[in-house]
């Protein structure tokens, strides 16, 4: 194993995880792998250990890789719940002021009868008041034809009582002197 591969390695304690993970052997050390000769060609221990190494660092990867994908499993069934909620939220909110609109509609629609109705209640109040109008102003207009009349039958009948008393005066003169003196 290379001396570059072996002091990037770090050890990993049990329970944590590296924010990004170093692997211990590096791909190109699987490429090129360097052992010592001996009598039968690699030194055995150093193989061994090697590949004691490769396989705890893949098993680790293969290790992680399977909680990533199950983490990217419950993310996507959190992300595909989300979206229903989304979705169903929208759809609320679109029905929500579909409804808000038709009701402002309707309220717009019954506030436009109640002053038609409001109107033709004026109207039909203010014929009624005028037709009362015009019928005092006849019963004005027939008592001030009244009162002349009568004004005019009593100055008639106070002028033919003026009249005959002037003519029972020149009738009698001798009565007509002491009542000057009254």
């Amino acid at each position: 194993m290379s001396d570059d591969a072996a002091s990037a390695a770090a050890p990993l304690s049990q329970g944590s995880v590296p924010a990004a993970r170093v692997m211990r052997i590096a791909p190109m050390d699987l490429r090129q792998p360097r052992f010592r000769t001996g009598m039968r060609g690699y030194d055995k221990t150093e193989v061994v250990a090697f590949l004691t190494e490769a396989a705890e660092d893949y098993e680790s990867a293969l290790r992680e890789l399977d909680r990533l994908r199950q983490d990217l499993t419950r993310s996507e069934v959190i992300l595909a719940e989300h979206r229903d909620r989304e979705s169903t939220l929208r759809n609320t909110l679109v029905t929500a002021q579909k409804l808000a609109d038709d009701i402002k509609a309707a309220a717009q629609h019954e506030a436009e009868l109640v002053v038609r109705e409001a109107q033709g209640q004026a109207d039909l109040l203010i014929q009624k008041a005028q037709g009362r109008i015009e019928e005092i102003e006849r019963s004005v207009n027939e008592l001030r034809l009244r009162r002349r009349d009568a004004e005019g039958a009593l100055e008639a009948t106070i002028q033919a009582l003026h009249r005959a008393l002037e003519f029972v005066r020149s009738q009698d003169p001798a009565g007509a002197a002491p009542r000057a003196a009254r």
